[in-house]
Order: structure tokens, then sequence, then C-alpha cells
């Protein structure tokens, strides 16, 4: 299974939306791009994908910009990959039996279930909030401070 830039970078705005956004003050796609290191378009066509999936708000105006519908607590990477992606598959028969003529008689597919089973297990206790505790305590804590310094 691959995860494309499309996943990648949707955990990435939502990791920054979920860092930087000050209170009562949303997150504008400008502010996000800048701090990713993304292009403004590429991240306004995934923002709009994020909010019509469910996971962001916004309000509208000078001073708009994009929330979290939810707390980082109760998002989870599962979440985000499969609205972002699809149905994770670590290959393709576990996700769409009727792609391989040997499906029914394939030894090795109960094997890919497992491990397509296990490796959606994983990623589904991981939460949005464990990450940016993670950012936090690792190389974020440097970004964080210069971020800081810019305002």
């Amino acid at each position: 299974m691959r995860i494309s830039t499309k996943g990648r970078y949707a955990l990435r705005i939502l990791l920054d939306i979920a860092i930087f956004q000050k209170g009562n003050e949303p997150r504008s796609i400008h502010e996000i791009s800048e701090s990713q290191k993304l292009s403004e378009k590429y991240v306004g066509r995934l923002i709009l994908k994020l909010r019509s999936t469910g996971f962001l708000k916004s309000r509208r105006g000078t001073a708009g910009g994009y929330f979290l519908r939810r707390r980082p607590e109760d998002i989870t990477l599962l979440e985000i990959l499969e609205k972002m992606e699809g149905k994770v598959s670590v290959v393709e028969c576990v996700r769409n039996p009727r792609k391989c003529r040997r499906s029914e008689l394939c030894s090795v597919r109960k094997m890919w279930d497992k491990l397509n089973d296990g490796f959606k297990d994983l990623v589904n206790q991981i939460t949005l909030a464990e990450i940016v505790e993670d950012y936090k305590k690792g190389e974020g804590a440097s970004l964080m401070k210069a971020n800081e310094k810019k305002k």
C-alpha cells in the first residue's frame, strides 16, 4: 500500500491547524501553505476535501480561515487516510477480491487479510492528538518557537 501526497499532506494540514490555531482564530490557507511549504493551490484543494468530509469548518471574511470540526483526540489516522485515499488495503485483492481470479483459492490471501486488519487496527489507534504531542516533543518544538517569534 502506498499513501499518496493527498493523504500525507491532508495529515500535515490537520496537524498544522491543530498545533497553530490559537483560540477562536482560524488558520488561513496562506498560513498553512507557508508553514508546511506547500502550494496554496494544493492546500486549497485538500482543504475543500477535508471540509466536505467533516474534518474542518470555516469562517469567511478577511479574518477567515479554518478550524478543526472535532477535537484532535477524536480524529484517527485511519479515518484521515480512508477519507482521503479510500479504503486501506495492503494488496488489491483484500479490498476487491474480484480483482484476482484466484482469490477464492488463494492460500496467501488470508495472510494479506490479517496483515491488512493489523495495519488498520494500528492506524486506528493513532489519534491526531498523539501526533500533535509527538510533534511538540520532537523537531516541532523549535519550529513552534520560530513561528511564535514571527507574530
